[in-house]
């Protein structure tokens, strides 16, 4: 766990220095921190362990408020992005099986995604107001029409 969280926090650094993004981690998540979480972010970053998600409805309530999310293909989301890729990015692959021997690698599959999807995909999206906006009007379309 210690290495990593060490991880996040060097990525978070360079993210920082080369970008300007801030990367905060939230201890003790409850429902009055998740409510001033969602009132005030861009993307909801969800990284489960795999197969263990119950629902995933903090997703689903950041997706109500326009905000978009990024997320392992599990719980709501492994259906939600297979209806709808622009609503938002996914972690990792989505066609590993509990029962499969790679699944017990896949915390360093889905952190190298995760690095790689954030620099090249969601940080050029937020740079560009109109991707943005459109990405975030899919995923309020899609939680209304499907997941409500």
């Amino acid at each position: 766990g210690k290495d990593y969280i060490k991880k996040i926090h060097e990525k978070s650094e360079y993210l920082y220095d080369n970008y300007g993004v801030k990367i905060v981690m939230m201890e003790n998540y409850n429902m009055d921190l998740a409510h001033m979480m969602v009132s005030g972010c861009d993307v909801w970053l969800n990284t489960p362990e795999r197969y263990r998600e119950a629902s995933g409805t903090s997703g689903m309530k950041a997706a109500l408020n326009g905000v978009l999310n990024f997320s392992v293909q599990d719980g709501w989301w492994l259906e939600g992005y297979r209806m709808n890729s622009m609503a938002g990015w996914a972690i990792g692959p989505n066609d590993s099986n509990p029962d499969d021997p790679g699944v017990s690698n896949s915390w360093e599959i889905d952190s190298n995604a995760l690095y790689e999807t954030l620099e090249n995909e969601i940080i050029p999206t937020y740079l560009n107001h109109d991707e943005w906006l459109f990405k975030s009007k899919n995923e309020l379309n899609l939680i209304l029409a499907d997941f409500t």
